[in-house]
């Protein structure tokens, strides 16, 4: 069983207003996800989630000061961004980048054959994704449309989410997969979650600042994000707490994502 550990993670970006040149965002986070659990981490604008997800991916941006991440106790933060791929890692971004000149359905293909260390048979691939796209709504023309060029809001999260669906990650992290998605698409994006879940071979990392969303994915566990670290952790019914009275209680001046 896949398990994602963080012990003690803090992280920081480069700052001009810093004697150092760095400003801390997370401040000793610790939380362990395991293969076939759901976590929610919800928080403010400014708390440090997203913050958490790209350093978790390996972005250049974030340096990460002190703390371990370990994946079925391999040391994650020694790894390269492509390493943390095959090793199990995905995150569907927040805001997908564009990728112009890279169809669809070559950038699929290239990145299931660089996760599964070969080339997926092309009739059972074509296959699988065709089906694939089906469930989550997409016209079939999308394969060959130019990666997230010109795509809409929904249309790049639905992409993100056939990608989770046919890359089969260990550890799946969601970063604000509900915003800008109106009722329909989320939805469907959520159906498509669900689906991975169902599995029980994935285990989910879903970043939000909503509660909407867990209408249609209910999680195990829900974290409260604050000031750069979990501060609350409970089941469910934290979220309706959250729904009901707000962040007011755990917000203290915050800092950046």
């Amino acid at each position: 069983m896949a398990t994602l550990e963080i012990h003690d993670l803090h992280v920081s970006v480069e700052s001009d207003s810093s004697a150092d040149g760095l400003r801390e965002i997370l401040r000793g986070v610790d939380l362990t996800v395991k293969q076939g659990e759901t976590h929610a981490i919800m928080g403010p604008n400014g708390s440090g989630k997203s913050t958490l997800a790209y350093s978790l991916a390996g972005h250049p941006k974030y340096t990460v000061t002190g703390g371990t991440v370990t994946l079925d106790g391999e040391d994650v933060l020694a790894m390269s961004v492509d390493e943390r791929a095959r090793a199990g890692v995905f995150l569907a971004m927040q805001y997908p980048v564009e990728v112009p000149g890279v169809s669809v359905s070559n950038f699929l293909r290239t990145s299931a054959t660089a996760v599964r260390g070969e080339a997926p048979k092309l009739r059972t691939w074509v296959k699988e994704v065709k089906e694939t796209m089906e469930r989550l709504q997409i016209d079939p023309s999308f394969a060959e449309r130019n990666v997230n060029e010109g795509f809409s809001g929904g249309e790049k999260k639905r992409h993100e989410i056939l990608q989770l669906e046919l890359l089969k990650p260990s550890i799946a992290i969601l970063d604000e997969t509900d915003s800008g998605l109106d009722v329909d698409a989320l939805r469907v994006v959520s159906e498509g979650v669900n689906r991975v879940r169902e599995t029980g071979e994935v285990g989910t990392l879903l970043i939000t600042h909503y509660t909407r969303i867990l209408r249609y994915i209910k999680p195990d566990q829900v974290h409260v994000f604050a000031g750069g670290r979990i501060v609350e952790s409970g089941g469910a019914e934290l979220a309706d707490k959250l729904e009901n009275e707000g962040y007011t209680a755990y917000v203290k001046g915050g800092t950046s994502e």
